[in-house]
Formats: C-alpha cells, structure tokens, sequence
C-alpha cells in the first residue's frame, strides 16, 4: 500500500528556500586526467569507505539531494544540493554551483565528471546537510566505488545512492507493492536492491555510499517517495541544477556577445580612413 504523504507536505505548495546560492568552480589542481588515474584514486580510496554506522534515523533532521546537469556545447556543468527537512520534505536551503567539465564521459568514472560542482554546491550550503542521496550508485560499481562512496569518503558525510537503473548488474522483479526489493547482484554478490516506491512501477535501484547501512538506505529512499517513482531529494535537485545550467549558458552566450561586439568596435576604432 502506498504511504500517505508525510505530515505538513503540500505537492501544490512551491518550495520555500530558506538560501540560494551559487558560485563557479574550477578543476581542481591534480585532479585525474586519464582513466588510469582516475581508477587509481577510487582503488586507494575505496578502503576508506565505511560499512559498519547505521546511518542517521529515517525521518529525522535533514536530507540532500544533490544531481548535476550538463551544457555539452559549452563544456559547462551545474551542479545542485537541496536540503530537505527529513519528517516534511519542505525545502530548508539549496545552493548550486557552475563549472567546466572536468572529466571526459567514461562509464564507471563518472564521479570525476560531478564531485568538483557537487562539493562546491554543497559547501555554499548554510545549513548541515546530513544524509545526502545521489542519483548514481555507491557500492552497485564496477570497483565497488561509485559516486555516492567517493563523494562520502571526501565529506565524511552520510551518502546514498538511488539509480534509475541496474547499471550493469542483475535483479528479479521484486513483489508489485510499495516497498517490495530484491537483490541488486554481482554475480552472486549483492551490491545494492531493486526498490518499488510505487505499485506496479519499475523499480529504483538502491546502494550504500557511505556510512549508512542498505536496510536503512531502504527506509529513507521511502520515506522520500510519498507520490513519486524517484526521491523528492533528486526530483528537487534535478530542477534546480537544471535551472542553474540554463542560467549559466545564457550568461555564457551574452559574455560571447560582448566580447564579439566589443572586438568589432575596437576594429572598427582602428580601422584606416580612406
């Protein structure tokens, strides 16, 4: 059966943001250039990854979601952090932040495409943020070591990751009800769950990050799908980084046509006199 909304929760209700900002990021200095490097970083710090802390109670203080959208003409990349109040799913602050890509599109690596506006996004975060839910994969990784863990292990945060799809692991359907799973598998390892949050619509794909155990990764990704397939904490998010991506581009086409008008007038100051 599909839960009620959470009390005080209005989905007519445009959300109320407490602060907004955003700033521009640059690559980082030493950040990978090559897939060998990058795949390097995530195997010295996939150790670092914590298993064993239940993680914060579902339901209570706050929850982020955090998703990026990209300008591939532009080379741009925004990213966004939305802090949810946890018991009402009201917006307490969101910030996002604007860069360059810094990594080419790699399966697996994508982390090193988000980490550097993601952390910008939410270190302009005036509030703490608490658990953060990303939508990409923690352990459900090739090398057990997706976005959700790398960006835990870099904040020290709680992280979770809720996927639109399998990736490239296996699944049977779980039950057609609101709240049935089933394992998310390598091979004979489970690396995550496939998790109905509506009857009768696909699943979403649930992993550990950081931090938090997977039955309570579980319960918070319920806790944030009252209505909807994805978790309030990425369909906010995705709005806003789209918003801030579009912003951006349009800032980045008007500084082009300054730029091109001012060239041509300095031409024209100097050009020759018949």
């Amino acid at each position: 059966m599909i839960a009620s909304l959470p009390p005080g929760y209005d989905r007519r209700a445009p959300a109320r943001t407490v602060d907004v900002t955003m700033t521009t990021v640059g690559v980082p200095a030493g950040w990978p250039a090559t897939e060998d490097e990058a795949r390097a970083v995530q195997d010295e710090l996939r150790g670092q990854v914590v298993l064993d802390e239940p993680g914060p109670e579902p339901g209570t203080g706050h929850v982020t979601g955090v998703d990026v959208a990209y300008d591939d003409d532009r080379d741009l990349v925004a990213a966004a952090a939305v802090v949810l109040d946890a018991a009402t799913l009201d917006v307490v602050a969101e910030a996002t932040a604007v860069g360059r890509v810094s990594f080419p599109y790699v399966p697996g690596l994508l982390a090193f495409r988000e980490i550097p506006t993601v952390r910008a996004a939410l270190d302009r975060l005036p509030c703490p943020p608490g658990l953060v839910v990303c939508d990409g994969y923690g352990l459900a990784h090739p090398r057990r070591f997706g976005l959700a863990s790398h960006l835990g292990v870099l904040t020290g945060l709680p992280v979770i990751g809720v996927a639109k799809n399998p990736f490239t692991f296996t699944y049977d359907e779980p039950g057609a009800e609101r709240g049935a799973s089933a394992p998310l598998l390598a091979g004979t390892e489970e690396v995550g769950r496939a998790l109905r949050t509506r009857d009768g619509v696909k699943p979403v794909f649930v992993s550990v990050g950081h931090r938090v155990s997977l039955d309570n990764a579980l319960a918070h990704t319920l806790a944030l799908t009252p209505r909807y397939r994805l978790p309030e904490t990425t369909r906010r998010a995705d709005a806003l980084c789209r918003r801030a991506l579009q912003e951006a581009a349009q800032n980045a086409a008007g500084a082009a046509c300054s730029d091109a008008g001012g060239a041509q007038e300095a031409t024209m100051r100097q050009a020759p006199t018949s």
